[in-house]
This record gives structure tokens, C-alpha cells and sequence, in this order.
């Protein structure tokens, strides 16, 4: 056989097509020796937003059992005439009341008529009270005595005797300008009838007594 030059068709054409077949046999050959890492699915966990609430309770239970209630709150809303048991932030118990004959406005001085608003806390139990059962508040608190003494209302020694039942969380005095004996008592809500003090019926009082302590917090509001 003559060559006449070039490389002959019929060897060159198989040459071709077998380093076609080892490139693609070398390249998977290749490739199934290289496992490629599968991404794991990680649960995230959600943070919750905390829970925001419009007023002083997230949620309502009135069956709540008051054996259960270990951290009292009370609410005092005058504009509504209620007063709300609560325990973390659960309104366990919901109680009509009843308030002094000016009920619109703070407290300012003795004989107002008005129940005071603010921040207290509960200063006295007296199972026996006049008017069946009462939870002293500790009106005039330390910043209304600051403000009395400012004004000239009361003297020093007022202020002095105030703050220091207060930080013994004892009733403060009663006989000063700026008034006191602020309770929540019993004998009924049917009207305003009281000098300033919240009024709710004797069954409600029988519960608030079981379980308000000294030092249970009362929020008072218009």
C-alpha cells in the first residue's frame, strides 16, 4: 500500500473517536470519585415577639382559682367603675365599684370627695372594718408629700411622718391637709357613695382578702 502523503482517513477517523471515549470514561471516572457536601436543612427557631398589651392584662380567666393567685395586682379604673384582680397579667377577677361622690379628678387635699390616682400599694387589712372588710392604700404616698410640703400644704413633720410609714408600709397619717384612710372596703357599689375610698360588694371583699397581701400593688387611674 502507497502513501501519497496525510494521514489515512480510515486510521485517523478511529483515533479520533477512541481519545473521544477515554476523555469522557476519564471524566466520569473522574467525577464519581468527588462527592460533593449536601447542605444540612437547620431549623431556625422563631423568636416570638414579646406580647404587647393595650392595658394592665393580656388575657381573661374569672375561673382562675384564687388558691392559685400568688402575685396579686389590682386595678383600679375610675372612669368604669371596676377593679381588676390580676395575676400575671391575667385578669382572674372583675369587680364593679363604687367612689367617692367627686370621683372625677386626683386627690388633692381632705375632704375633696375624690379618690386618688397613682401608684400604691396595700398598707392594711382590718377583717373587722366598719364597713365589713377594707385593704388600706397608702395615700398620701412619698411623691404627693413631696408635692404637699413644695406647696405648703403640710409641714416638714408631715412629710417626715409620711415617709417613713411609707417605707414601713404602714397607713400613713390621716391628719394632714392632704387627707388619708384611703381603703378598699365593702358594703356595696351601687353608687358613689363613699368620702373617697373604693367600694365593691362583701362577696368581692371576701376574695380580695384572701389573697391581697401587704405590699400588693394598686394602680388607681382616671
Amino acid at each position: 500500500m502507497k502513501f501519497t502523503g496525510g494521514t489515512p482517513r480510515g486510521i485517523l477517523i478511529p483515533f479520533i473517536l477512541g481519545v473521544i471515549c477515554l476523555v469522557l470514561c476519564s471524566c466520569s471516572l473522574f467525577e464519581s470519585k468527588i462527592r460533593v457536601p449536601v447542605a444540612k436543612k437547620i431549623d431556625i427557631p422563631v423568636q416570638q415577639e414579646p406580647q404587647v398589651c393595650n392595658q394592665p392584662y393580656c388575657s381573661t380567666n374569672l375561673d382562675f382559682p384564687l388558691s392559685l393567685v400568688s402575685k396579686p395586682m389590682i386595678y383600679v379604673n375610675k372612669a368604669e367603675r371596676r377593679l381588676w384582680l390580676i395575676q400575671d397579667q391575667v385578669l382572674v377577677r372583675d369587680y364593679h365599684v363604687g367612689l367617692g361622690p367627686s370621683p372625677r379628678g386626683d386627690k388633692y387635699f381632705r375632704g375633696d370627695g375624690r379618690t386618688p390616682e397613682g401608684e400604691y400599694f396595700i398598707c392594711s387589712k382590718n377583717g373587722s372594718s366598719q364597713y365589713y372588710k377594707s385593704l388600706g392604700i397608702n395615700y398620701p404616698n412619698p411623691k404627693q408629700a413631696e408635692c404637699g410640703l413644695t406647696s405648703g400644704a403640710i409641714t416638714y413633720s408631715d412629710y417626715c411622718q409620711i415617709v417613713r410609714a411609707n417605707d414601713a408600709q404602714k397607713m400613713p397619717p390621716s391628719n394632714t391637709a392632704l387627707g388619708g384612710l384611703i381603703m378598699i372596703h365593702g358594703g356595696g357599689c351601687h353608687m358613689d357613695w363613699t368620702l373617697g375610698c373604693v367600694a365593691v360588694e362583701n362577696s368581692a371583699m371576701d376574695e380580695l382578702f384572701q389573697v391581697v397581701k401587704i405590699g400588693t400593688p394598686v394602680y388607681i387611674v382616671p
